[in-house]
C-alpha cells in the first residue's frame, strides 16, 4: 500500500476519475476527505469507500467559497489529526463559444472554480501541510497542449492552474511541499461516454466508430480509462515521487505527441 496512513483531500470529486481515484486512494491505505457539490454522490462514494473498508468524510463544498474550503480541511484535520496531500479536481467548462462575441464574464467565472478553486483549497490547507510536508497534485487537461475552438473558458482556466502549480513548486518547496500536474487527454468514463451517446444520436457515427477515430489518433491505440488515468495522480501522491516537484506528466496514451 504506497500511501499507508496518509491522509488526502480530494476536491470536485466527480463520477469520473474522481470516483476511480477516491476508491484507489482509499485502496492503498490513505484516509480521505472528499469534497463536491452534490450531496447525494458524496453519499454514494462515501458509502462505496466504507464497504471496501475505507476510511471517509464527506463535506459539501463549492471551491468558489473560502468557507466551504476551509470546512473542508477542517473535516479532514478533525477526522484524521493531519494532512498529507490534496487533489485539486474541481473544474468549470463554460460556455462552448468562440472569442468573437464570447462572454468574459462566463470566462471568468470558469477560470474562478479551475484555478482559483484550487488554490483557495490549496491555501486552506498550506497550515497543516506545512508541518509534515506533504504532496499537491493538479489535474490539468491536454487541451492546454493542444487548444481547441469553443473551449477557451476551460482551456485557459486549466492553463492557468498548470503555470500556479510550478510558481507553487517554487514557493513550496522549503516546507517539504511538492505540487505537480497531471495532463489528461481523451478518458474513457461516464463524461466521454456520455458525449459519445450524443453525437451518436446527432450524427448517426456509433459510439464504437467514435472511439475506434480517437483511438487512432493515440500513439498506444486506446483510450485511456478514467481508472487508469487516476493511477498516474496516485504516483504523485506517494512517496515514489518524493523529490518530484513541478513537474507536468502527460497521462494520454502519447497523443500529445501524435502527428
Amino acid at each position: 500500500m504506497i500511501l499507508r496512513d496518509k491522509v488526502i483531500i480530494i476536491s470536485g470529486v466527480g463520477p469520473g476519475m474522481g470516483r476511480q481515484l477516491a476508491l484507489l486512494v482509499a485502496a492503498e491505505g490513505a484516509k480521505l476527505a472528499i469534497g463536491a457539490r452534490s450531496q447525494d454522490f458524496l453519499e454514494s462514494l462515501s458509502r462505496d469507500i466504507k464497504e471496501a473498508g475505507g476510511e471517509v468524510v464527506a463535506v459539501q463544498a463549492d471551491v468558489k467559497s473560502p468557507e466551504d474550503c476551509k470546512e473542508l480541511v477542517n473535516a479532514a484535520v478533525k477526522a484524521f489529526g493531519r494532512i498529507d496531500g490534496l487533489v485539486n479536481s474541481a473544474y468549470a467548462m463554460g460556455e462552448f463559444e468562440l472569442f468573437d462575441g464570447g462572454n468574459l464574464d462566463v470566462w471568468r467565472d470558469a477560470m474562478d472554480v479551475t484555478c482559483f478553486g484550487a488554490l483557495r483549497v490549496a491555501q486552506a490547507a498550506l497550515p497543516y501541510l506545512k508541518k509534515n510536508g506533504g504532496s499537491i497534485v493538479n489535474i490539468g487537461s491536454m487541451v492546454t497542449r493542444k487548444p481547441l475552438a469553443y473551449q477557451a473558458p476551460y482551456q485557459i482556466g486549466k492553463a492557468a492552474l498548470q503555470a500556479a502549480s510550478k510558481q507553487l513548486a517554487v514557493e513550496l518547496g522549503q516546507f517539504n511541499i511538492r505540487v505537480n500536474t497531471t495532463i489528461i487527454g481523451w478518458m474513457w468514463g461516464p463524461s466521454v461516454e456520455g458525449f459519445f451517446k450524443t453525437q451518436e444520436k446527432e450524427t448517426g457515427a456509433s459510439v464504437d466508430d467514435q472511439i475506434k477515430a480517437v483511438a487512432s489518433n493515440i500513439p498506444l491505440g486506446q483510450i485511456p480509462t478514467d481508472q487508469e488515468c487516476a493511477r498516474a495522480v496516485l504516483f504523485f501522491l506517494s512517496d515514489y515521487s518524493g523529490v518530484v516537484t513541478g513537474a507536468t506528466l502527460d497521462v494520454n496514451g502519447g497523443e500529445i505527441v501524435a502527428p
